[in-house]
Order: structure tokens, then C-alpha cells, then sequence
């Protein structure tokens, strides 16, 4: 049996900012991860940059800018918080206490770009790399704290309440609280509990969910399903962002062709060569928000089929190769020469702008279960999301739960560990069949694609919810029987979250932002 003050699944920006503030207050942390590889997350593959402040910036032309982008559905206080603080939490968190290197201009200051719906250039960034360095100093920081244990190959599968879990019947009229998680060390088989004063879910995205991605394969909604089964509310879950420009390669999946290209110049055309994007948004044209680009795109596609073509002719005043290294490698590695060759691309799931609700403190409806980042909605995003907030959403919320966390009054003495049983494994374990695992999981992928993606109809939302009961229902019985593993946890988990999305879009019969109903 273990025990933290605080237990945070997940090693993203959000989790590992979180992780650092309760852990320098004198907190005992726990950091679990379920990959081999704890740099394994949306953070690392994030290739932008983070929003700071532009030369002539203010918080009031950021906060127009992430209305704008998010249809005036962001919540008022969260988004006035971000504004207000974000900036110093760059330059006080990442800048000064981390040494994260951002590029810098000839005068020493850092070098800002601009992506599709900002009115200023305010966004830091590391070339295209910014996610993979932020992550890794992130990691490095955080691993030389002694305050700070970190667990790898660590699924999480449910979270232990004392309403649920605890064997003292009394427990069930008691007011409901996180106690920890029951975890599967996948190296051992075995499943225990961990338990914490408080529990962080930061467990990231749901791009995985849906056919076509940006996401690694990591992101599978896991927080999201643990969050719904210990009865937190899931609120604004219709709102899917679809990223414009992933590559479009029969050798290559999930390579995403940043935003910063269209906001250096570079255009979006069909296979003829034709700018298409002065048709669907005259004024901001390829800057526009990303669910109308990506619905654009989508146009176009259903007209001319297969892809569309990112012209990087028109950017004039950087190299290429050395503003975009990566995607000038992973591009050049196919026979691609983004100096000289128009990048196929297509649109695919990005960022989950729904989430867990919390307060601005990241505190869910349950006593000491907080969400940060992605799994979570502060309501920044509104009905979609401003690009590169995100990493400055999972930063600040971040710094603030942590912050709230350690300063508010410890009650792990006051709960019951010893009535939490032990993990129950079926009376007969089934090995599973790896191809049903992996054929279940498609059929997830293409339910969600086809019915429940960037243009959605009544009709196919209907079918995708009646299918997704079928595959909820059928795989929760499987569960039950098998074998635990991690892969069995994420499906269980992507079903439940799958299911969660499509019923939202279902109820919502107004296109808002990226929820789009033809």
C-alpha cells in the first residue's frame, strides 16, 4: 500500500507544472504514467509554440482573440485569469525557473510567431520543436526534485471514492471524496491502490478516439471515463477541434504541419492550384479559426477528393529549414521539399476543448479529485479553442491547482484506507485476443470519423450512439472476464468516452465552433 499527498496521472504540461508547484511547497507526489516512456504525451508533439504577449499585445486583445476563436462560449473568470497571468507564468515558470531555451532575435528578445485567429505576433516557440523541449525540461526539472516519485508502465483504471469502494457500508451517505486510484504495473500484472490526499487527472486528450489524428495513440480518453464512472460531470464534450494540416502520406500517420507555416504565409490550395480559403473566409482567409479551415478543407475534399496542398511559396522572411526543421526533415525523408514542394495535407482530430468540469482551482464536483489540461474544462476554450493555448492553459491552471492544493488544510488521516479492499481480478481470467482488441478499437476509430466528425448530420450521430451502446455493453463484459492489461483499460476507457462525445453532439442541435450540424 502507497501513500501521497498527492497522486497526478498523467506527465504532460499540465500534470508535471502541478507536480513541481505542490512539490517545492514541501509535498510528497506521485507521478504515474501508463507508457514506457514518460515524455510520452500530447505536450511532447506539440509543435507551435505557447501564447505569451506580443511586442503591442494587451490582455484584453488576447481575450477578444480567444472569444472570438471560441464563439463567446468561454467562461468569463477562467479566461480573465489566463489572460491576466499567463504571461508572467511563462517567463517566471518556464523562462527563469526552467531555462526553457525559446528562440531569441538579434536584440535578445524572444521570437514571436503568429497562428490562425491571433490579431498579434505573441507566441514563443523553439522553431517547430516547442512541446518536445518544453516536455523534456519539464521531466528534467521535475525528476530532481526528491519530493517527486514518478511511476512508468503505470495504467490508471478506476479512482477509489469512499462511497463507492470502501467496505464500510456507512461510508455510502457520507460526503464522496477521492482517496486514490487502483493502478496495473504492467511489468508485474498486478493491480493495487495508491492512495493520496489528493488526486490530479492530467491524463490528456481523446484524439485517438477518431480514425485520422494528430495524437499519439496514448490519447484515449482515459481520464475522461474515470472522471464519468466515480460520477463527475463532463461538460461541453461536442467540441472536437480538427487540426487543418496533418500530412497526408500512405507511409506516415499523426505528423502534424504546424500552424505557424499558414501564419508565416504559406497557403492553402486545391490539387489545381487554387486558393480556396478567400471563399469561405474573406477577411482572415488561411488565419481563419481552425473548425472553419477544417471544414473548408473538408469541402474541398468531398468535391476534388484525397487532400489539399499547403503552398509555402509565400512565406518570404525566414528560412524554411531553419524556422521548420522537423517538418522540413520528416517531409524531406518522404521525397518532399517544403522549400520548393507544396505539402499535402489533410484535416484530423486535434484537441479536446470539453472536459471535466472544474473551478478555476481545478477542483472537481468530488472532494480532492482535481483535473488539469486537456482532461479538464476550465472553459477557456469555449467552443474551440485558440491556437496554442493550450500548453498555456495546462501551465496556468496547472501552477494554480497546485498551489490551491498545497495550501489548503491535509485530510488523509481522516480517511479510512484500510476499509478500501483490495484489487478483485475475475474468478477465471481470460487471456485476450489481441486482434478483437485491436478490431474494436477501429471500429471505435471509424464510428467516431465517419458519424461523429468534423461535419455531423442528426442521422449519423443517432447511429453512432446506437452502435457505441452495442460496443460500451459488449466490451464492459469482456472486461469484467479478462485478463487486465493496459490495453483493455484504454479500450474500456475510449468506448465509455467515445459514447460520452457523440451524446453531447447529439443534444446540441446548434452548430457552435467545431461542433458542426449539416
Amino acid at each position: 500500500m502507497k501513500n501521497y499527498d498527492v497522486l497526478i496521472i498523467g506527465c504532460g504540461i499540465a500534470g508535471l507544472s502541478t507536480a513541481i508547484t505542490v512539490a517545492e511547497k514541501g509535498l510528497n507526489v506521485c507521478v504515474i504514467s501508463k507508457e514506457e516512456k514518460l515524455e510520452e504525451c500530447n505536450t511532447y508533439y506539440a509543435q507551435g509554440g505557447i501564447v505569451a504577449s506580443g511586442k503591442e499585445d494587451t490582455p484584453e486583445k488576447l481575450k477578444k482573440d480567444i472569444y472570438r476563436a471560441g464563439s463567446s462560449l468561454n467562461c468569463h473568470e477562467s479566461v480573465d485569469y489566463l489572460v491576466r497571468n499567463g504571461s508572467g507564468f511563462v517567463n517566471d515558470f518556464l523562462v527563469n525557473k526552467l531555462n526553457v531555451p525559446f528562440i531569441r532575435d538579434e536584440n535578445g528578445e524572444p521570437d514571436r510567431t503568429k497562428e490562425a485567429a491571433h490579431s498579434e505576433r505573441r507566441i514563443f516557440h523553439i522553431k517547430d520543436e516547442t512541446g518536445k523541449i518544453l516536455e523534456k525540461s519539464l521531466l528534467s526539472y521535475a525528476q530532481k526534485n526528491r519530493n517527486i516519485s514518478f511511476l512508468k508502465n503505470h495504467p490508471a483504471i478506476d479512482i477509489i471514492t469512499n462511497s463507492h469502494n470502501s467496505t464500510n457500508t456507512q461510508e455510502r451517505y457520507k460526503k464522496t471524496y477521492a482517496m486514490g486510484v487502483y493502478v496495473l504495473n504492467t511489468e508485474t500484472e498486478n493491480v493495487y491502490p495508491i492512495f493520496a490526499s489528493s488526486v490530479v487527472l492530467a491524463t490528456g486528450g481523446i484524439g485517438n478516439l477518431f480514425l485520422h489524428t494528430s495524437n499519439p495513440e496514448s490519447a484515449t480518453g482515459d481520464g475522461i471515463a474515470m472522471a464519468y464512472r466515480a460520477g463527475v460531470e463532463i461538460i461541453n464534450a461536442e467540441y472536437v477541434q480538427f487540426h487543418p494540416t496533418i500530412l497526408f502520406h500512405r507511409d506516415v500517420k499523426r505528423f502534424l504541419i504546424s500552424e505557424a507555416l499558414r501564419g508565416e504565409g504559406a497557403r492553402l490550395v486545391t490539387k489545381k492550384g487554387e486558393f480556396f480559403m478567400d471563399t469561405y473566409n474573406p477577411e482572415l482567409k488561411d488565419l481563419a479559426p481552425r473548425d472553419e479551415v477544417a471544414r473548408a478543407i473538408y469541402r474541398e475534399m468531398e468535391s476534388n477528393g484525397g487532400y489539399v496542398l499547403l503552398d509555402t511559396s509565400g512565406i518570404k522572411n525566414v528560412s524554411l529549414i531553419e524556422r521548420f526543421p522537423g517538418i522540413y526533415q520528416k517531409c524531406k525523408s518522404l521525397g518532399i521539399d517544403i522549400t520548393k514542394d507544396s505539402i499535402p495535407v489533410v484535416p484530423a482530430a486535434h484537441y479536446f476543448c470539453g472536459g471535466v468540469k472544474v473551478d478555476i482551482n481545478g477542483r472537481t464536483r468530488i472532494s480532492g479529485l482535481f483535473s488539469v489540461g486537456e482532461t479538464s474544462c476550465t472553459g477557456v476554450h469555449g467552443a474551440n479553442r485558440l491556437a496554442s493555448v493550450s500548453l498555456l492553459e495546462g501551465l496556468v491552471f496547472g501552477i494554480k491547482t497546485g498551489e490551491y492544493i498545497a495550501n489548503k488544510e491535509r485530510t488523509n488521516s481522516e480517511r479510512p484506507n484500510s476499509s478500501i479492499p483490495e484489487w478483485i481480478y475475475p474468478v477465471e481470467e481470460e487471456n485476450f485476443d489481441p486482434v478483437l482488441i485491436r478490431n474494436d478499437l477501429l471500429n471505435i476509430q471509424s464510428t467516431m470519423w465517419n458519424y461523429v466528425g468534423i461535419i455531423r448530420t442528426k442521422k449519423r450521430l443517432s447511429r453512432a450512439i446506437s452502435d457505441l451502446n452495442y460496443m460500451n455493453h459488449r466490451i464492459e463484459q469482456f472486461y469484467k472476464k479478462a485478463k487486465i492489461s493496459k490495453e483493455i483499460i484504454e479500450l474500456r476507457n475510449a468506448v465509455v468516452t467515445a459514447s460520452i462525445i457523440a451524446k453531447s453532439a447529439s443534444k446540441n442541435p446548434r452548430s457552435t465552433g467545431c461542433h458542426f450540424i449539416q
